[in-house]
């Protein structure tokens, strides 16, 4: 089933090159522009000022999620590492796993999976075949390279009990599906490819997992959202007023969706392009989880 979304209502008019990486966090709605190394929230209820800069940095910044315990404190795919970013917008590294790679690389999108570890892709800036990655860093602060031969890993994405993994490779566009072992966090088998997308549906992107478990893919170049049964079905495709959807967020309350699009690599840019939309859908989400970091 396909439907356009003439009711999508622009939430944010921000003129971002990349955003990315929408989030559901302690009642707001954060997000980052990628390229421009800035991080935003926007309440629930909003003061019509629209959103905050919580951050700014002089790096790419790829994805956040909250720190346990720690107000304020994010733990950042940020250029070519993890790292944390704290209140005073400094950043606190963990490792810098990309600088060791071939190709000048950045680290991409990223998230907290229910156990209270952050998973994080990542890209060679000239998108080499191959060269990017999926990074886990646990609760101790140790960065695993979980998978490689990657090309643009995007959207890693959890069900609710952290036993199932989606990841996007967005080049060649394929959506893998991964079992984790919710205790030790390894992968348990290889990733099975869960959807392959055809010349002209788009390339997966962000992505989320809705309280009815089915997965939400944001369609680069597409112009486009879908929604899969967990099943592997198509269940829905809506159609966006931006050629290039990057992200997809569920309020957890709400019946709404949030789709962050980009301006970057868009030949001809609409309004829409390089803002936040908020479609009604008749689905929730959750909101994300923390890492569990032990200081």
């Amino acid at each position: 089933m396909t439907s356009t979304a003439p009711s999508a209502a622009l939430v944010v008019d921000g003129g971002y090159e990349l955003a990315e990486g929408g989030r559901w966090v302690d009642g707001r709605y954060v997000y980052v522009d990628i390229l421009s190394g800035r991080l935003f929230e926007l309440p629930d209820e909003g003061d019509g000022n629209g959103p905050t800069c919580l951050a700014r940095l002089d790096v790419p910044l790829g994805a956040v999620a909250p720190v346990h315990g720690r107000p304020g404190t994010w733990i950042a795919a940020v250029d070519t590492g993890i790292a944390l970013l704290t209140p005073d917008g400094a950043l606190e590294w963990l490792d810098r796993p990309e600088d060791r790679t071939p190709v000048p690389s950045r680290m991409n999108d990223g998230v907290a999976d229910p156990a209270g570890r952050f998973w994080a892709g990542s890209m060679a800036y000239d998108v080499t075949p191959g060269a990017g990655s999926l990074y886990r860093t646990d609760p101790d602060g140790t960065v695993v390279r979980v998978l490689d031969g990657l090309t643009i890993a995007n959207g890693p994405a959890f069900t609710a009990d952290g036993t199932t993994m989606y990841l996007a490779d967005t080049a060649v566009g394929t959506v893998l599906r991964c079992r984790v072992d919710p205790v030790s966090g390894d992968l348990v088998g290889g990733p099975e490819t869960f959807a392959r997308l055809r010349d002209g549906e788009g390339s997966p992107d962000g992505m989320t997992v809705d309280q009815e478990g089915c997965l939400w893919i944001a369609l680069w170049g597409a112009g486009a959202v879908r929604r899969y049964h967990p099943d592997g079905r198509l269940l829905h495709t809506l159609s966006v007023p931006a050629p290039h959807p990057t992200s997809v967020c569920l309020h957890p309350d709400g019946n709404r969706l949030f789709v962050t699009t980009a301006r970057h690599g868009v030949t001809n840019p609409t309004a829409n392009s390089g803002s936040v939309l908020g479609i009604p859908v008749p689905t929730r989400g959750t909101a994300a989880c923390s890492w569990q970091g032990r200081f």
